[in-house]
């Protein structure tokens, strides 16, 4: 992968997993926690979320064909997916698929395993993230490409991190104004990256698209 696919990368990741998006939903499910236990519990988060990612960046590609699912038809479920995300994005919604539903996040408040269900799974690695991952470690042609998936992965992870470390500083600037500003670019960001893999993957699966017929 070039340096280009690899800027690609970052923002969609960035923009599915966004740290600022899912910064107002840590602090709404966290809220009565101290700040040593939104830290703690940010921690645990980062831990999961990564080794989650790790193996879906490893094992997804075989995963899918082990269903007879090749990696360009997989490129356009997963391209569909998060233009859905990235349409909900851009109009101020949430998908209960990927952030989980009200209910979901209500009862699972005070259970310690809610560092992995719901914030780890769905709302930071969820069928958006998952399917990117898959598509991007797809389009990776040797172990150094791979490599650099995980490492703009692993970027994005950090930053996420920083972020829900720092939740309760971090909630205090944040207006509701600027989250919405920041949801609606990478709603934006995200649709159009979503577009390019449609795309691709529909002129792979059906060449004839290309050559106009």
């Amino acid at each position: 992968m070039d340096q280009t696919d690899l800027v690609k990368a970052f923002g969609a990741f960035f923009a599915i997993m966004n740290p600022f998006v899912n910064l107002p939903i840590f602090l709404a499910l966290t809220s009565g926690f101290t700040v040593a236990e939104q830290r703690a519990l940010a921690i645990r988060i980062a831990i999961a979320s990564a080794i989650m990612c790790a193996i879906i960046l490893v094992a997804g590609q075989r995963i899918i064909g082990f269903f007879g699912i090749t990696i360009d038809e997989f490129r356009i479920a997963g391209g569909v997916v998060l233009a859905h995300i990235a349409w909900s994005m851009l109009n101020g919604g949430q998908v209960a698929s990927h952030h989980g539903s009200d209910a979901e996040k209500q009862g699972m408040k005070d259970i310690a395993g809610m560092a992995f269900y719901p914030i780890t799974f769905p709302m930071i690695v969820g069928p958006g993230t998952i399917a990117t991952i898959i598509i991007y470690a797809g389009h990776a042609s040797s172990l150094a490409g791979l490599l650099g998936v995980g490492a703009v992965m692993g970027a994005v992870l950090l930053i996420l991190f920083a972020v829900l470390f720092f939740a309760s500083e971090f909630g205090k600037v944040m207006s509701d104004t600027m989250r919405v500003i920041t949801t609606r670019l990478m709603g934006m960001i995200l649709l159009a990256i979503a577009v390019e893999m449609i795309v691709a993957g529909a002129t792979a699966v059906l060449p004839g698209l290309a050559g106009g017929g």
